[in-house]
This record gives structure tokens, sequence and C-alpha cells, in this order.
């Protein structure tokens, strides 16, 4: 099978400007699709403020830089995309919109072009089913921020052809990641284990066990975690942990999976997390306070 030498990413948020940028740095010819021309400027702003913040840390050259600026490609055309040895889709996780992006590009890409879906709880087979190739379909997963976190889980559906899933793992390596094997299960690896550790969080603070702080505090100082649960659902996204929870319900049927009650409310709230300044925390002053959720 060819070498792979051309990336298409499809979406330039938060996920897929990470995807294009180390892409790009790892020498790749990166061509990066956005809906409209305002999402493209934004984009493109993003991975060029993340390689110059690289570069004032000293992480990366000027030079490096500016080579890797240089080999990404922006567009509003999916049919732009249509060349590329591998295309990642990183949109949001809605399977109507990528079963249709993919059901788009699936006639005019070429025979030997591998599908990537980066979605953290979709199932691989349920995207590669709506084209000519699940042979060639795949899971990528990456971690926010992507230039930073080393994991990418490969996600192998039963269609998926054992070639291609070696050049996928392989261009996983060439990125500078940790690629694992996983099958092609709700959730994978990460999301399996994390999600209900969050959800059991906030069951826990529904049911009166303690307080957020205490909760989150205890996780870090007992366990040595990085955050506490309600931290890291501010950061995930408290928008992204519904519906991730609502997907892995939806496929095993186990109350575990369930969006708790106080979850639902502060997403029909908008209370998303960081990105909204409102979550388990108030992100709008100085410093970030508990919210009243009683």
């Amino acid at each position: 099978m060819p070498e792979i030498r051309r990336v298409a990413v499809l979406g330039c948020g938060l996920m897929g400007s990470g995807i294009a940028e180390i892409a790009a740095k790892a020498g790749y010819e990166t061509h990066v699709r956005e809906i409209n021309d305002a999402l493209v400027e934004k984009g493109h702003a993003r991975i060029r403020k993340s390689l110059d913040r690289a570069v004032d840390k000293g992480k990366l050259e000027a030079a490096d830089r500016d080579a890797a600026l240089g080999r990404i490609t922006m567009t509003t055309r999916l049919e732009d995309v249509a060349s590329a040895d591998i295309v990642i889709e990183a949109v949001t996780e809605d399977l109507d919109m990528k079963i249709e992006m993919f059901g788009t590009l699936d006639p005019v890409c070429g025979p030997d072009t591998i599908f990537a879906s980066n979605t953290s709880s979709l199932t691989i087979a349920a995207m590669a089913a709506a084209t000519r190739r699940p042979d060639h379909f795949v899971g990528l997963h990456f971690f926010n921020p992507v230039p930073v976190m080393k994991l990418v889980e490969v996600v192998r559906s039963i269609a998926t052809a054992p070639e291609v899933y070696r050049r996928a793992f392989d261009f996983a390596r060439s990125l500078g990641k940790e690629p694992v094997e996983a099958r092609d299960t709700s959730g994978f690896i990460v999301n399996r284990l994390l999600v209900p550790y969050m959800l059991d969080a906030i069951r826990c603070l529904e049911q009166g066990l303690a307080s957020m702080e205490d909760i989150d505090k205890s996780m870090t100082l007992g366990t040595g975690y990085p955050m506490g649960p309600f931290v890291l659902a501010d950061f995930v996204g408290n928008d992204t942990l519904h519906a991730i929870a609502e997907i892995m319900f939806n496929e095993f049927r186990e109350p575990r999976f369930a969006p708790p009650p106080l979850l639902r409310r502060m997403v029909t709230l908008g209370y998303y997390g960081r990105k909204a300044q409102r979550g388990f925390y108030d992100y709008r002053g100085e410093t970030p306070v508990p919210m009243r959720l009683d």
C-alpha cells in the first residue's frame, strides 16, 4: 500500500487544529477543511498561536514553525482534501454529520485513502458502514491538548483490513505519539474508564457525600491525579461529557454510564465548563470558585 504523504483534517477546532499542527510538524503536507471562511481564519490563527507558544517556550525553532505553517493549506471545499492519503475527521460528536462528510468524500477519494475518525465515543463501524471502504476505516482518538498529550487510541472495527490498521498505527507513531490498540466499542479504553469515574463523582455530590472542593482535593492528594473530577469535567466540557455518557449508555445499557440528573440540568442551562465560564466552577472572576448547584 502507498506511503502516507498527504494528510487531510476535517474541522479546525480545538482537536482538529492540534491534529493539523502535529501532522505539519512531522513533515506531512496537511490540508485542513472548515465550513466557512471565518472558521478557516480562526482555525489557522489557533494553529499559529500554538506554534508561536512552542517557540516562545524554547520547544520549537522559529524555522521549524515557519516550515510547519508552510505545509498547511486551509480550505472550505470538502473536495480539496480528496487527494489525501489519510483523512482525519475531527468535527462535532454527531454521527449524522460525520456520515454525511465521509459519504461525500467516499466517491472522490482514491481507493487506498484511509478514513479515520477522532471520535471519542461513537463506534467506527457505524461510520464505516456508510462508505464503500469499511476495510479502510479506523479510529484515531487523540487527546486534548493534542500537541502535548502523547496517547492515541488506534481503533479497528471488525471490518478494518490488517494492513490498513498497521499503516494507521505507524502513522500515529510517526507523529511522535504513543499509539495503543483498541477494539471498536463505545468509549474505547480511556473513556470507558474515565467517564464512569466523573459520573460517579457527580453522583457523590448529588448524594451529599462531600463538597465539590473536597472531592476534587481527595482525588488529587489521595491518588496523585493531576486534577479532580469536577475540574476535569469542566476542562473536557460538561456538554461533551453528557453526550459521551448518553452514547455509552445507549450502547451498553448499564446504569453507571447514564448521565446523572445534575449533569443534565447543567447542560440544559449552558453550564458547559471553562469554555462557557460556568460549570462546576465559576470562571468569571480572577480565581475559579465552586458554583452553587444545590
